[in-house]
């Protein structure tokens, strides 16, 4: 009797197992196949490559990919640290920039991160680790947020004066269709919404998303946001949110995240599965950029190049493409 009880148990445990590897078998096989490598980054068809020669290609979207670094970094006659939430302007920006300018042509170099972490790499000397790999390029020019740009000044790493050449505003970015209903900040309190949000700790925008939160629902919707659904796992935080968050959309990691307006206008724009919901103008918030020459660039005429073209009416047509607003001219004061 006993003995016929085990073997009845063995003969469920074998087609229980069974059935788990072919499900799983099954799974490897819909998630190969619906394998799509338009939807991971760098998202511009190799455009933002400002090298003359490419080389050996080799570019494997979801493993061996460097989206935020764009040219050749050996002996560059211009160097940009570039907030990264406009990384898809940088490429018509460089373009415009060369036909004024064409003695830059294929010699610029550009890395496009949170601009905190562009701090911490213009304190290191200008190098970075990523993966396995390990190099150095000194900046010559620093375009981030305003605020951070004249802290930067103050700190002595960048050069007076800080010019400031465009504006944004926050929107809350989904996939499209809006399939969860979201109208507003409000809904991102709720449980069912998984969210990904900008870590204060690498990204300056996550400042201006909590205070519209608190304009929103006051501390109780940012903490809500930011602590009760971090620690229950519904809010996930991004350390580079202008990657994450609509690739993390695309992948159905998470229903929402709290963007600038430009990074979902270029969503739409090249054709992906995104959207996005507009924030009513008294709880949204205006990020400024700016920028500056980097102490103890090594090229800082063609820094000082850079700042005045993003100045030009040029520049600012294509920011406005995206999305921005043009306040461009020196720093008040």
């Amino acid at each position: 009797m006993i003995l016929a009880t085990w073997r009845g148990l063995l003969a469920l445990s074998a087609s229980v197992l069974c059935a788990l590897a072919s499900a799983a078998s099954s799974a490897q096989t819909v998630s190969a196949q619906s394998f799509d490598p338009a939807l991971y980054p760098p998202w511009q068809h190799e455009q933002n490559n400002d090298a003359a020669s490419r080389g050996v290609e080799f570019t494997v979207p979801d493993a061996d990919n460097l989206a935020d670094f764009h040219g050749n970094p050996g002996d560059p006659l211009l160097a940009l640290y570039v907030g990264g939430n406009y990384f898809f302007a940088m490429a018509p920006l460089v373009a415009a920039f060369e036909k004024i300018h064409p003695e830059f042509s294929g010699r610029l170099y550009w890395e496009t991160l949170p601009p905190g972490l562009l701090v911490e790499q213009i304190k290191s000397g200008g190098t970075i680790s990523v993966g396995n790999m390990t190099w150095t390029v000194k900046a010559d020019a620093y375009l981030g947020d305003l605020a951070n740009v004249e802290r930067s000044v103050d700190a002595g790493l960048l050069v007076a004066p800080a010019l400031r050449y465009a504006s944004n505003t926050l929107t809350i970015m989904v996939a499209k269709g809006n399939p969860l209903h979201i109208t507003g900040l409000a809904d991102l309190a709720r449980p069912e919404v998984r969210l990904g949000m900008p870590d204060g700790r690498y990204e300056g925008v996550a400042r201006q998303i909590k205070e519209s939160l608190q304009k929103a629902g006051g501390k109780a919707l940012e903490s809500r946001v930011y602590e009760e659904k971090v620690a229950d796992g519904s809010t996930t935080l991004t350390r580079i949110h202008h990657r994450q968050t609509p690739l993390w959309l695309m992948q159905g990691r998470i229903d929402a995240g709290v963007t600038w307006q430009s990074e979902a206008v270029f969503q739409e724009q090249i054709g992906h599965p995104i959207g996005h919901v507009s924030l009513a103008p008294e709880v949204n918030s205006t990020g400024i950029y700016g920028g500056a020459v980097v102490a103890g660039a090594p090229h800082p005429a063609a820094a000082r190049l850079w700042l005045q073209f993003l100045g030009s009416k040029q520049a600012q047509t294509i920011f406005e493409g995206y999305g921005f607003h043009a306040i461009a001219g020196p720093t008040p004061g």
